[in-house]
């Protein structure tokens, strides 16, 4: 090699590196270094490099003499051309590498796994009341279910799918290439059974080989207190079957909640807008609040400002993740000011006006319009 630096340097490990460390270093540089990935020009040349480094410190004898005496004392253990009739002996883990996050990559996984079924949504819409409360409801739709004559397999009632001769039922195909640097794998999915890695000779003729019928489905799906607008119920497994005996997927409840008449939701937290007069608002009153469970009756104290809250708690929202705990209701206080007085309103007014010591315009606009036509 042109370069004269260590191996440990190449790979970005210590001398006191482990295999596990090692072997982590040589995966890394791979996928940054291989030539079929990097565009760099130097990807060819710095890839050998990294390859004769893993090679002799992956092997415990030759990383023992290499520690020793260097490359100078390896001799005829040196690494081996990864152009040599041995091939590349990293592949394996070359080949982890690039394919280890694909789930099942690895040699002798059987890939045959039946495809899941599609996730289904349901639109239900409640009222506000029951949104707070929760209830059980019952739905109904239409889905691909599991064919009851072949109970899912998609073959005729008493034959059993066969394994594909193409794939020997692992549901990929792999072929080998020689490359410059060695041989490489490829893996596809087998064109004869689709990556099922079955054949089924008889098909059902119930589902035509599909393992799904079409059919309606009732469902009691429990809605929990204080579900709010927007929100989803997961059915796991109540979504579509799987094709050919494939997993059932999932099915999601979005709820949509009727607006109250009188209340509004923030939450946990419950609204209400209480109108009272002047009088009712200095004198106090008792007045019926709307809430959840009924009515209820309201002492407002004499003197309540316009702007004020009172709050009644624990008559909110259930909490969906405290269960046991709940919002509170807010009842918000707005003083309606008349805008028409009979005489006899006016001239108590005027009274309380001036026992108050408060300025106010003398007669009413009508009194007043009296007075200007003489």
């Amino acid at each position: 090699m042109a370069t004269e630096r260590s191996y440990y340097e190449i790979l970005g490990v210590e001398r006191n590196a482990n295999d596990a460390d090692i072997k982590r270093a040589f995966r890394k540089l791979a996928q940054q270094w291989h030539p079929d990935v990097s565009a760099e020009a130097e990807a060819s040349e710095r890839f050998k490099e990294i390859n004769e480094a893993y090679q002799v410190l992956s092997d415990p004898k030759r990383r023992q003499v290499y520690d020793l005496v260097g490359r100078s004392g390896l001799g005829d253990m040196g690494a081996e051309s990864p152009f040599g009739a041995a091939g590349f002996s990293g592949f394996g883990d070359l080949f982890d590498a690039f394919f280890s996050g694909m789930g099942n990559a690895g040699p002798g996984v059987r890939h045959g796994r039946r495809p899941p079924g599609s996730d289904l949504r349901y639109d239900l819409r409640i009222t506000f009341e029951e949104a707070v409360r929760g209830i059980d409801k019952e739905i109904e739709f239409d889905l691909l279910d599991r064919c009851g004559s072949c109970a899912g397999t998609g073959a005729t009632p008493g034959s059993t799918p066969s394994p594909c001769p193409t794939c020997g039922g692992r549901g990929e195909v792999r072929s080998v290439r020689q490359t410059m640097l060695g041989q490489m794998v490829n893996v596809t999915t087998c064109a004869r059974c689709g990556g099922d890695g079955r054949i089924i000779a008889s098909p059902c003729p119930t589902c035509r080989g599909d393992g799904r019928v079409q059919r309606r489905k009732k469902l009691r799906v429990s809605i929990p207190a204080g579900i709010d607008e927007g929100h989803q119920v997961r059915l796991s497994g109540e979504g579509e079957a799987g094709s050919r005996g494939g997993p059932a997927g999932n099915l999601y409840v979005a709820v949509h909640v009727t607006p109250h008449a009188v209340l509004r939701r923030d939450g946990t937290e419950i609204f209400h807008d209480l109108h009272l007069s002047i009088a009712q608002a200095t004198l106090g009153t008792k007045a019926r609040i709307p809430t959840i469970e009924g009515e209820e009756e309201l002492e407002v104290r004499p003197g309540t400002q316009p702007g004020a809250e009172l709050r009644l708690r624990g008559r909110g929202v259930p909490h969906l993740r405290r269960p046991g705990t709940r919002g509170d209701l807010h009842v918000m206080i707005h003083v309606t000011v008349p805008t028409r007085l009979s005489k006899k309103q006016r001239q108590l007014l005027e009274e309380f006006a001036a026992e108050s010591g408060e300025a106010v315009l003398p007669g009413g606009i009508f009194d007043r319009v009296k007075d200007a036509l003489g």
